[in-house]
């Protein structure tokens, strides 16, 4: 499988998306962007779980003022998220953001439109046109009977227009909706009649739990195909977890190599430790490491070693010990409670 090499190339700070390059990974902050030590704190966080690219709402003039200051303390680009009034896209744009969210259909009329374009341009950062099919316009909602992947697409061609008639394009395109199979048509759709480069994601997805489940299939369908060239796990909780989801979604696909990928066997009766506090525990570990390799966690001595021959290294549980793991054979038993502190060395002592 392949991305799409013939789409736009953008730059958003010093990152690139478009033309077969590496899909990147985008999330949102959920602080109040005029807290700018809570916001900082949460984007170090995303940055060290592997965010490329982080999202802030802009509402007021202080959010705005505030992305000046935490863009002096983060290491990834700052894309603003605007709705409804132009002069807080201008108001991020002169505070330094990387690339501004707009709807253009939703910011007033061509004037508003026009002073956007013309300060984007002059700093040359580029718009993401989003496209949701919650705030479809109403007259393309009874052209098609209802929500529908065509009508998405009418919308976001027409919004595309809009950026163009002012001589611009340095665009990136969203078209997301909750309904995981709409959205994967809509993207179908959508990548046959345009070359920019396209943000995926399953918008409102849900919970950690379902949003996760929808997000997979979903964005999983479309990269599949080829298409998409930055994506976005939207989950009801910690961003963070947006970020690990990504990151397993595109290595399943093989569009990511890097990172730890942890596989743990399910538990059975003859489980004597607790195997998923355990494996948990080495998901979160792992998180910080720029590894390619692949760790397993077992949950009884029986199996345990031949479970894990797939994994590079693992550790299997026993009663009040347990065994460390590498390549299917068994190096050494360690007590219960030293197995994850004894994964974390080998780990930190990986090809040394």
């Amino acid at each position: 499988m392949a991305i799409r090499d013939n789409t736009k190339v953008i730059h958003i700070g010093d990152r690139v998306i478009g033309g077969g390059n590496p899909i990147l990974i985008q999330s949102m902050t959920n602080t109040r962007t005029e807290d700018v030590d809570a916001t900082v704190e949460q984007i170090l966080r995303l940055e060290e779980a592997g965010c490329d690219i982080i999202r802030c709402t802009v509402p007021t003039n202080e959010a705005a003022l505030a992305l000046k200051e935490i863009k002096k303390q983060i290491h990834i680009p700052l894309v603003a998220d605007i709705h409804f009034d132009h002069k807080m896209a201008l108001a991020a744009i002169e505070n330094g953001a990387d690339k501004i969210r707009i709807n253009p259909g939703n910011i007033g009329g061509e004037e508003k439109i026009a002073s956007v374009v013309a300060a984007a341009k002059e700093r040359n950062i580029p718009i993401r046109v989003g496209v949701n099919s919650g705030s479809l316009e109403r007259n393309l909602v009874e052209k098609y009977g209802g929500v529908t992947a065509e009508g998405l697409v009418e919308s976001a061609i027409d919004k595309i227009g809009i950026i163009e008639r002012h001589n611009y394009d340095n665009m990136v395109i969203s078209i997301k909706s909750s309904n995981v199979m709409l959205c994967v048509k809509a993207h179908e759709l959508l990548a046959q009649k345009v070359n920019y480069p396209l943000h995926v994601g399953i918008t409102e997805a849900g919970t950690v739990y379902g949003g996760n489940i929808k997000s997979s299939v979903g964005l999983g369908i479309i990269l599949n195909e080829g298409i998409g060239d930055t994506i976005r796990v939207s989950l009801s909780g910690d961003p963070v977890e947006e970020i690990k989801t990504a990151k397993t979604i595109l290595r399943t696909l093989d569009l990511r190599k890097g990172g730890i990928e942890v596989i743990a066997c399910p538990t059975c009766g003859r489980t004597k430790i607790d195997l998923i506090g355990l494996a948990n525990q080495v998901e979160t570990m792992v998180q910080g490491y720029d590894l390619n390799i692949k760790v397993a966690v077992m949950g009884c001595a029986v199996n345990g070693p031949g479970e894990a021959k797939e994994a590079d290294i693992g550790i299997a549980g026993g009663t009040h010990e347990g065994l460390l793991i590498k390549n299917g054979e068994i190096v050494k038993k360690v007590p219960e409670d030293q197995l994850l502190n004894t994964l974390k060395y080998e780990l930190d002592h990986w090809g040394k």
